[in-house]
């Protein structure tokens, strides 16, 4: 697996990946039939950098990577990530989690949160938490999940300062 930096002609493969992701329900709040222009400007407006997945030739998952907040908050980075379902579980989102860290560490980083993982979405729990994230704090009840109603959503954080260069 190769990831690179995105192009925008690369969205030509990524939006079926995001309306893929989106259209389940269960990992992101956007609505089901999100506009194409809104994914194009989630992964390509200003400040964010944003990373694919290749294998072989193939983008099969996309990752973009910005400051959490702004100027006295921009230590902090904030990521998303989007795998393609027909993808999933062959080791795409630890591979692009793992270019993350080290991506955000090398750009001056002190740490990254997410500021919303979806408490039932357990595959990205374990994951983040396999990677040194700590759940802050939860989110009550934050997300209208489609088959279980309202679900918590998480705060998930760490610091850089063990990410490999």
């Amino acid at each position: 697996m190769h990831i690179r930096k995105a192009f925008e002609s690369d969205f030509t493969s990524m939006w079926p990946i995001f309306h893929a992701v989106v259209a389940e329900g269960s990992t992101y709040v956007f609505a089901a039939d999100a506009s194409r222009q809104t994914a194009f400007d989630y992964w390509f407006g200003k400040d964010i950098k944003t990373y694919v997945a290749e294998d072989d030739g193939k983008i099969v998952g996309m990752y973009k990577l910005v400051a959490n907040q702004r100027d006295r908050g921009a230590h902090v980075a904030n990521a998303s990530f989007m795998v393609d379902p027909a993808y999933a579980r062959k080791g795409a989102g630890r591979t692009m989690g793992e270019h993350c860290l080290r991506e955000a560490k090398a750009a001056g980083f002190l740490a990254m949160q997410f500021n919303f993982v979806v408490s039932t979405n357990e595959r990205a729990v374990r994951l983040w938490q396999s990677l040194g994230f700590k759940i802050a704090g939860t989110l009550p009840k934050a997300f209208q999940h489609p088959s279980l109603g309202h679900v918590d959503a998480y705060v998930m954080h760490r610091f850089l300062d063990d990410a490999a260069n």
